[in-house]
């Protein structure tokens, strides 16, 4: 599933990045790795997508969202 369509309180890991080489080395350069344990924070339509991973809040773009390839895991 893509990021942008995890719900809100569970916990998920990152399975793949988009290809795109500016896209990867902003992504990661902020913290978000293939294989990272992430928990999301908040996902309403129509604003950022709040992901809590590596002791950090990110707010992410719903654009760059659709780029990103998760698995909802158990907490």
């Amino acid at each position: 599933m893509k990021l942008s369509e995890m719900r809100a309180g569970k916990h998920g890991t990152v399975k793949s990045l988009g290809r795109d080489a500016r896209f990867l080395n902003r992504i990661t350069s902020i913290g978000l790795t293939e294989e990272s344990h992430f928990q999301m924070v908040k996902n309403d339509r129509k604003m950022p997508v709040l992901v809590y991973v590596r002791e950090t809040l990110l707010a992410l773009n719903r654009k760059d969202c659709e780029k990103i390839e998760v698995s909802e895991v158990e907490a």
